[in-house]
């Protein structure tokens, strides 16, 4: 079944429930998908400068010793 008769069936249903509980729920997770959207769509990938920039950046905080190791981590996540 192609995605419009899938979207043109959920149409019907729609139109057709009478459980307001349901449709509550139908509609919330409409909002909560738009607002994941809208966030998506703020995110800009990195170009390819800022992606070799950070990991320069990554590598020279490493070698001076300003990295959490996994136990550390582990441990502090504990505490959230």
């Amino acid at each position: 079944m192609d995605l419009q008769t899938r979207k043109l069936k959920a149409i019907e249903y729609l139109i057709g429930l009478r459980d307001e509980k349901i449709f509550s729920k139908i509609e919330s997770t409409i909002v909560e998908v738009q607002k994941q959207q809208t966030v998506y769509r703020k995110v800009k990938p990195l170009s390819a400068k800022q992606l070799v920039d950070r990991a320069k950046k990554s590598t020279e905080d490493y070698k001076a010793g300003r990295f959490k190791t996994q136990e550390l981590l582990e441990k502090e996540s504990e505490k959230w």
